[in-house]
């Protein structure tokens, strides 16, 4: 089974790694997880001004502070993984990603905003629950 783990360094990551790591055995002991951190896209303008490669080296900074414990955490568990960072809107670029990348299931934390939140902020869940034909497995 492919597993698309998404993963923004919330506690609510931590909670569903931490459901991750005690119910493998439910997902399947051969499951292929990919790791995966949306980075947010910056203004047009803001690149340009910063450039090209301080806005790179800028995202892979903020893109380790998510990761490095995540990967930790996993190695710590004997669970094997490969790792993806992109750029976008991070709902639209999951769903993309579960979709293109022929995955079985996502898993991601969820904050759980009230409905009334998730209509003026929009939620990362919702996207991905709109614009995806794979299953999502949320976890609170």
């Amino acid at each position: 089974m492919k597993i698309l783990v998404a993963v923004d360094g919330s506690r609510y990551t931590k909670k569903m790694l931490a459901f991750l790591v005690t119910h493998s055995d439910t997902l399947g002991g051969n499951a292929q997880y990919t790791l995966l951190n949306v980075q947010p896209p910056l203004p047009y303008r803001a690149e340009q001004v910063a450039g090209r490669e301080a806005v790179q080296k800028w995202r892979e900074e903020e893109s380790s502070k998510i990761l490095d414990p995540v990967r930790k955490f996993l190695a710590r568990h004997d669970i094997s993984f490969t790792v993806k960072v992109t750029v976008g809107i991070a709902g639209e670029r999951i769903a993309t990603m579960a979709e293109s990348g022929h995955y079985d299931m996502v898993v991601m934390g969820s904050h759980g905003h009230s409905a009334l939140g998730s209509v003026l902020l929009g939620s990362v869940a919702q996207r991905v629950l709109a614009n995806c034909s794979v299953p999502v497995l949320l976890i609170r």
